[in-house]
């Protein structure tokens, strides 16, 4: 856990609670953490999840990777440090998002175990649900998809620490939800994610019709 260096400081609840919020959105707030390999499928599925839960008038809202490092974490590079420090922040904003009564999607390589616990840890500690993702697709698939040229160039020096050529990923080990994106749909991976959150009685079933039962 990061150090606290600000003294004399305070958590100051307000009168309206969490519980307060979730009744006003008919939903629980919850943080689904798209973990995997750059090109893996990440983003897509979280703005396809994105989208289904919109046509279910559920609120969420999606961190991106190369959304936030455009904003909050600007400041941050690729080195080990910095990435710990940029899941660090965004696991803080995810919470945040969570106590709100908001379905934070995040997704991000996070490609340290330690980190990801980490970020975990904090949600467990503030009662609210982390759902892992691990978005797994065999490197060559990923390579061969890059959307972004990255591996391109990750191949010919111009980018270093590179997660899979030049740096490590550690997959999660038990995670929530494991997506064969190089096997599977679009489709057939938000139907589980939506399944999940019901299950875990974060949205209601009442509310969603499974798109296989929609065909």
């Amino acid at each position: 856990m990061a150090e606290q260096k600000a003294t004399n400081v305070t958590w100051h609840d307000g009168d309206v609670t969490r519980t307060d919020r979730y009744e006003i959105l008919r939903q629980k707030g919850a943080t689904v953490w798209f973990t995997g390999l750059s090109g893996s499928g990440k983003s897509t599925i979280a703005v396809a999840l994105e989208n289904a839960l919109y046509n279910l008038g559920k609120l969420s809202y999606r961190l991106d990777g190369d959304n936030v490092r455009l904003g909050i974490n600007k400041n941050l590079g690729f080195s080990e440090e910095d990435r710990k420090e940029n899941i660090r922040r965004i696991g803080e904003i995810a919470k945040l998002f969570g106590d709100a009564g908001t379905i934070a999607l995040s997704s991000f390589i996070s490609p340290y175990k330690a980190d990801r616990d980490e970020v975990r840890a904090l949600h467990d500690a503030a009662n609210l649900k982390f759902v892992e993702v691990h978005v797994d697709c065999a490197l060559d698939v990923a390579e061969r998809r890059d959307p972004k040229g990255l591996y391109k160039k990750a191949r010919a020096g111009e980018i270093k620490n590179f997660t899979g050529i030049d740096d490590p990923y550690e997959a999660p080990v038990e995670p929530e939800i494991q997506l064969h994106t190089d096997e599977m749909t679009l489709e057939e991976e938000v139907d589980i994610i939506i399944n999940f959150l019901i299950d875990n009685k974060i949205i209601k079933k009442e509310y969603y019709t499974r798109a296989s039962d929609a065909a």
